[in-house]
């Protein structure tokens, strides 16, 4: 049965319609990747999913009881406390289960009949089991393994929800959805406050999971991880597609080609048709025919090939040739009050390198571009230019900063002062702004058609060092591939920062890890770097083995010396984790015994005709009750002697 049918949903924004009576659901086990260009609807259709916006017409259907978790591109704000009582509080049921128990508990303590007495103690000791059911799967422990994986450290679990910046607040309300753990999730970029370290966990996770999802990404690796469909927003209407991202692109280009040749097929074939028309229609012996095949002709259903969406294309201009040399960065020291992020950083850029910053969030990557592109001091140190050096610089708060009041136009424009209006408008048109679109004010236009337009300014300017930071951010995936591609073909040189795993894959020559207040440089791209790190974890724990050999061997023990000691080291072992093994075995006989025992009790104080004879029904009540507290007893015994086996075993 499908978690979500939904059936002619349409939605439009005046004369521009997003969704035309689109048909479609999604299984209990879909991994569904939603794709098309920015505007086309598919943050819209998130929040239709997720409840959050109506459409203009259709209906959506819910499965009974399924349970839908919703982490939109921006967040209103967090439960106030702690981190983790922050996450934990946005399980729905918890406040409701404790304030149960309590009121239950309350009711008890001054009930003196003993029927209610019952039942109550019934009760009571349902909503407990339903409390140690909840804290299962929703409890701290796994909150806090959530919250880590996402890169929290340890200190901050306690720390107030009020002290997290936009990016960290974002990761405390994936961490909340993913303890959660719905029915349905939808995901809208998801990735986009995600550093190296996070994103590996996170793509592990959601690996994991076989919980339904509608995923928006424009990460293309990440999506063909993590997907099994596609719903296309294409320009026919929403198309649904089986397989990953790149099987879709290749059935969607088979679709259009085969769409073509039956286009040319049926225009070959009505112009035979048309000309055996016009030369026999006005004779006698074949009028008839003539006549029939006019009639066909116009019946006949015309295949029209797509109109294809247009899509950014562009390319970055020819530039100087710079110094072999492109940034020195000498000495650099930087600190935020108490907090060192670079101490004595020395680091060279060359010319023709792409370089990819990476890091976990807080190490620095931003504020090394920064830096370098003079938007922000250094503490100590200093940054050197090299010769013939022209620098443009890109970051996703440059899109945030252009004059609202200001048109598309002007705002490229007044970059370039000296540029002709018909290469401004080419520019602009490269990234799909024509026409009337470039008098529109910068404040009406979305988060993705802003990065457009900062990035169209830096085509105005050839520079030779391109200084990036987040550039994919707020593109659609068709977007990225063309940024990716003009940055392939780009003559200069380039550092850059993105937690884009495919555009770093695709573009780096080299990677720069932004640990221990400094850079630690690779060459390669992000995959070999991975790779690197876990050969080198690999090393290290070869070299430790090797060096454990060297110094038994420097200890000059015989073989047999040593045989003899192992197995006298084997027997005290053996003699002191005996005894704890045998209770350990003997208390797990208990348990089992004992919760079969309750659940005895269970079935029997379950039954509603119980509590018609109180003489046969307190009993039963009592020893549930005596054989709850034995079993929390029992596991008490358990736990301790599993601690004592742990430390004996920890000691060798």
């Amino acid at each position: 049965m499908s978690l979500v049918v939904a059936q002619g949903i349409s939605l439009a924004y005046g004369k521009k319609v997003l969704l035309d009576e689109a048909d479609f659901a999604v299984g209990p086990h879909d991994r569904i990747g939603l794709v098309g260009a920015n505007g086309t609807g598919k943050s819209s259709l998130l929040k239709i999913l997720a409840g959050a916006q109506t459409g203009d017409a259709g209906t959506l259907t819910l499965r009974r009881r399924a349970k839908v978790g919703y982490l939109p591109q921006e967040i209103a704000g967090l439960p106030a406390g702690t981190l983790v009582d922050a996450v934990l509080s946005t399980v729905p049921g918890r406040d409701e289960l404790s304030e149960g128990i309590f009121q239950i508990e309350n009711q008890l303590s001054v009930t003196t009949v003993e029927a209610d007495q019952l039942e109550l103690a019934q009760a009571l000791a349902e909503l407990h089991e339903e409390q140690e059911h909840f804290e299962a799967r929703h409890g701290r422990h796994h909150a806090v393994r959530i919250l880590s994986g996402l890169g929290f450290s340890e200190a901050s679990l306690g720390k107030p929800t009020s002290t997290l910046s936009g990016g960290w607040r974002m990761r405390a309300a994936l961490a909340g959805l993913l303890l959660q753990d719905p029915d349905l999730l939808l995901l809208d970029e998801p990735t986009n406050h995600l550093d190296v370290p996070s994103l590996t966990w996170f793509d592990g996770f959601m690996k994991q999971s076989r919980k339904a999802m509608v995923l928006i990404s424009h990460d293309r690796d990440f999506l063909n991880r993590q997907i099994n469909r596609v719903l296309s927003l294409e320009v026919e209407g929403l198309r649904s597609y089986t397989g990953d991202y790149d099987s879709y692109k290749r059935q969607r280009a088979e679709e259009v080609e085969q769409l073509k040749a039956r286009s040319e097929r049926q225009m070959a074939k009505r112009a035979e048709t048309e000309a055996f028309i016009e030369r026999f229609g006005a004779k006698a012996t074949k009028a008839r025919q003539a006549q029939s095949r006019a009639k066909m002709l116009a019946k006949e259903e015309i295949i029209e090939v797509r109109e294809e969406r247009a899509t950014v294309h562009f390319r970055f201009p020819e530039v100087a040739r710079s110094g072999r040399d492109v940034v020195t960065v000498h000495q650099l020291g930087k600190r935020y009050g108490e907090n060192i992020i670079y101490d004595k950083l020395d680091a060279t850029l060359e010319r023709g390198q792409r370089i990819a910053v990476i890091g976990a969030n807080g190490a620095g990557k931003t504020t090394l571009l920064r830096i370098i592109a003079g938007e922000l001091s250094a503490d100590a140190g200093k940054v050197t230019m090299g010769h013939n050096v022209v620098m443009g610089y890109y970051a996703q708060h440059h899109a945030d900063t252009l004059e609202r009041t200001s048109t598309l136009y002007d705002e490229v424009a007044k970059v370039a002062p000296t540029k002709g209006q018909s290469e401004i408008r080419g520019v602009l048109g490269a990234f799909l702004f024509s026409g009337d679109d470039v008098e529109k004010k910068i404040g009406v236009l979305s988060g993705g058609e802003r990065a457009r337009v900062a990035l169209a300014r830096l085509l105005l300017v050839p520079a030779n060092l391109l200084l990036m930071d987040e550039p994919t951010n707020h593109l659609d995936l068709d977007s990225s591939e063309m940024l990716i591609e003009a940055l392939q073909q780009y003559g200069g040189t380039i550092l850059f920062v993105s937690h884009n795993r495919s555009f770093i894959n695709q573009l780096a020559t080299h990677v720069w890890d932004v640990r221990d207040h400094s850079v630690a440089p690779y060459a390669g791209n992000l995959d070999d770097y991975l790779y690197h790190q876990q050969q080198r974890a690999k090393a290290a724990g070869e070299v430790a083995a090797a060096e454990r050999s060297a110094s038994e061997a420097k200890s000059g023990v015989s073989d047999k010396e040593r045989r003899r000691q192992e197995a006298e080291a084997r027997q005290r072992r053996s003699s002191r984790e005996g005894p704890l093994k045998k209770e350990i075995t003997e208390v797990e006989g208990k348990i089992a015994k004992l919760e079969m025992e309750l659940k005895g009790y269970e079935a029997s104080l379950a039954d509603p005709m119980l509590y018609n004879d109180f003489v046969r029904a307190r009993p039963i009540m009592d020893a549930h009750q005596a054989g709850k507290d034995s079993l929390t007893a029992l596991y008490e015994r358990w736990e301790g002697a599993q601690a004592k086996l742990e430390a004996v075993q920890s000691d060798g």
